[in-house]
């Protein structure tokens, strides 16, 4: 109901500002003399002052007058028999006034029908973050997605698959499940179930490495969990990824498979704002092969576009190309150290710009120390200490290029 008393509201304003304009117009137009007649009553009312002043006598000042009121009555008649542009009606301008703000407003209101929502209420921003957090807590569980997808598939021939390859599978499957201990033989299992397609089966097998494993699993065996389920399900990330997906950020949270998972779980949850907030972090830092890596930009403006943030893509900082090492080759030992610099500052300003992984505070800090940049060196190396300041692993890698650099 809000909607339409602010809609009926600005409508009626609209409606008056259209008469008004057309009416102030018009009295204008009625209140302007005829042209040159403004002019001869200013020189009427000039020539009788001078007379009562005594600056011309009264014979003089009467045939001024006279003169002056002659070309008055000639004015007038000239303006009355020219074809000037006609002045419409008060009653026609302000009815024109109101047609043209109601064609306006039917206008506005029919686009609306059409585009728009009638009748759909605005959802405060707290709501809608509600029903976002319901949606990610009550979405489809993981074996529920996977058997939405398979059915969504086409019908297709499966793989062609050796009846030897097919014969070795057989052999494997049931020496793993004679050794449920055999971890070897449970990391082949899942290598070879995903690379015939049975995802499912490659999950179920991985879930074994992690039991074996206990607490000795590592962030990246969590991740090809949660990978391999997203696979089966056809890129959804279900509450059973979400989870692995948080074991895998809390042994690591600079894992970059991790973290872009974890950002598409929030953009398929109605969070784009924490999707893009959290892919901030992954681009630039793309593990090479990554799979996920071509999509990343048009995910990220996606995300930006429904967040409502302006995101301009950042230019891609490269290392040396195999034809830059080769040019090198042929390089004077200046001219080499001066393109080593150069790539140098363009890291060292990138990470002070952007700031950047672990990974490339420990390249700065061994190039600074390859230059003999000793001084600089331990100036980046305390600054990382400070961004890094609580993630003992992260300081004692950038510690350890320092040292190998020197």
């Amino acid at each position: 109901m809000g909607f339409w008393v602010i809609s009926g509201g600005l409508a009626l304003v609209a409606v008056l500002l259209l008469a008004r304009a057309l009416l102030a117009r018009r009295g204008a137009a009625e209140a302007s003399d005829v042209p040159g007649i403004g002019l001869y009553r200013e020189q009427l009312t000039t020539v009788k002052a001078d007379a009562a002043a005594g600056r011309i006598d009264a014979g003089e000042a009467a045939r001024l007058e006279l003169e002056i009121k002659r070309r008055i009555l000639e004015a007038d008649r000239a303006a009355a028999g020219t074809d000037g542009p006609a002045r419409a009606p008060r009653e026609l301008s302000l009815g024109l006034a109101v047609g043209l703000a109601a064609l306006v407003a039917a206008g506005s209101f029919g686009l609306y029908f059409v585009l728009g929502a009638p009748g759909y209420p605005d959802t405060p921003i707290a709501a809608r973050l509600e029903a976002a957090e319901a949606y990610r807590v009550n979405r489809a569980r993981q074996e529920t997605a996977a058997a939405r997808y398979a059915e969504s598939l086409p019908d297709t021939p499966d793989p062609q698959v050796s009846e030897e390859f097919q014969a070795l599978m057989g052999q494997l499957r049931e020496t793993v499940a004679n050794r449920p201990n055999d971890l070897q033989g449970h990391v082949l299992l899942v290598r070879n179930e995903a690379a015939i397609g049975n995802f499912g089966a490659a999950a179920e097998a991985q879930q074994e490495v992690l039991r074996i494993k206990g607490d000795g699993a590592q962030a990246q065996d969590f991740v090809l969990l949660a990978e391999l389920w997203i696979t089966q399900a056809g890129g959804y990330v279900s509450p059973e990824a979400e989870a692995v997906l948080g074991e895998a950020l809390r042994r690591d949270g600079e894992n970059m498979n991790a973290r872009y998972y974890w950002g598409l779980m929030r953009a398929q949850t109605g969070r784009a704002d924490l999707a893009f907030n959290v892919w901030r972090s992954v681009e630039g830092n793309v593990p090479q092969g990554a799979p996920w890596g071509a999509d990343l930009p048009r995910q990220m403006a996606a995300a930006a576009r429904s967040a409502g943030v302006d995101y301009t893509p950042k230019a891609t900082v490269r290392g040396p190309s195999a034809a830059d090492m080769a040019a090198a080759e042929d390089m004077s030992d200046e001219d080499r150290q001066a393109m080593v610099r150069g790539m140098v500052e363009g890291l060292a300003e990138e990470l002070a710009t952007e700031g950047g992984p672990p990974e490339r505070w420990a390249q700065l800090v061994r190039a600074l120390g390859v230059l003999g940049e000793t001084d600089r060196q331990a100036e980046i190396l305390s600054e990382a200490r400070e961004v890094f300041a609580g993630n003992d692993s992260a300081i004692a890698m950038i510690e350890a290029a320092a040292g190998a650099g020197q």
